[in-house]
């Protein structure tokens, strides 16, 4: 990947953070953390990876992704406004009673949400029926699922890993965003998800684990992933919850709770910081 591109793909993961931080500011609720945690992720996908239209969001040979973490929808909408389906005015409609935007992935109001989620667990299982349609219709899409690491504390994850491997589905790439803390506290506190990589594997799943922070290793991880024949895909991404914002990094109260006034400036302030730092870049 060029200098170039791995800037650009730094900056639209800058530029989803800030659209979503003004997004919760403008709705004085959201999840930031583990959205933040996906920005560079939503990236390499939107930006670089994913065969998509959206002018055409309904495309039947379209790339699918599901957001099985589905509160992230800080990540989500700002990515999908950024990448054009709808404009970013439409994102003050977030979280308010007269508009369509809820807090939780929306298939039917937001244009470019391939399935509706929000109940931990269940969005992989629709990515894996997404994926297994396809195979059975010859169709040559992906589909992409990102979960969350609390997330794979609920047992349905588990029953879907076992369909994936039985179906032989190398169409279906799952992206484990690893932030390693969830609403109240660390995943090794709460619910211990012990040896990840060893887990998926016996689950008969391709397993990478990358830094989810750095564009040109997920960008890397996606292509082998692709590359793979007759087995599902577990891309392990390590990343920190809240990155960007030095206040919220790797802090659980920060899963869903909304800035103060003096917050807001000063979590703005940074990203402004290291947008402006990028940009001198190149």
């Amino acid at each position: 990947m060029s200098p170039e591109k791995i800037n650009f793909l730094r900056k639209k993961a800058m530029e989803i953070r800030l659209t979503g931080l003004e997004m919760v500011r403008n709705a004085r609720s959201g999840h930031i953390g583990g959205a933040f945690s996906l920005s560079e992720i939503m990236s390499v996908l939107y930006f670089d990876k994913m065969n998509i239209d959206p002018e055409r969001p309904d495309w039947e040979d379209r790339d699918r992704f599901v957001l099985s973490k589905g509160h992230a929808t800080v990540a989500l909408y700002p990515t999908l406004a950024l990448r054009g389906f709808f404009p970013t005015e439409d994102l003050n409609m977030f979280r308010k009673l007269e508009g369509n935007m809820s807090g939780h992935a929306e298939m039917h109001h937001v244009r470019g949400v391939d399935m509706s989620t929000g109940s931990l667990g269940q969005g992989f299982s629709a990515a894996l029926g997404m994926a297994l349609g396809g195979k059975l219709a010859g169709k040559d899409y992906y589909c992409y699922a990102i979960l969350g690491d609390g997330e794979i504390q609920e047992g349905q994850i588990w029953e879907a890993c076992m369909s994936a491997d039985k179906y032989k589905l190398d169409h279906l790439i799952a992206i484990l965003d690893s932030n390693k803390v969830q609403l109240d506290g660390t995943v090794k506190e709460i619910m211990d998800t012990g040896d990840l990589k060893n887990k998926f594997e016996s689950f008969g799943f391709y397993v990478q684990s990358i830094n989810g922070h750095d564009v040109e290793q997920i960008a890397d991880a996606i292509d082998n992933a692709r590359n793979n024949r007759g087995k599902p895909s577990m891309i392990i991404a390590n990343t920190i919850k809240g990155k960007g914002i030095s206040f919220m990094e790797g802090r659980s109260e920060w899963h869903g709770k909304t800035p103060n006034d003096a917050q807001f400036d000063a979590a703005f302030k940074e990203l402004k910081e290291k947008y402006a730092e990028l940009e001198a870049e190149i």
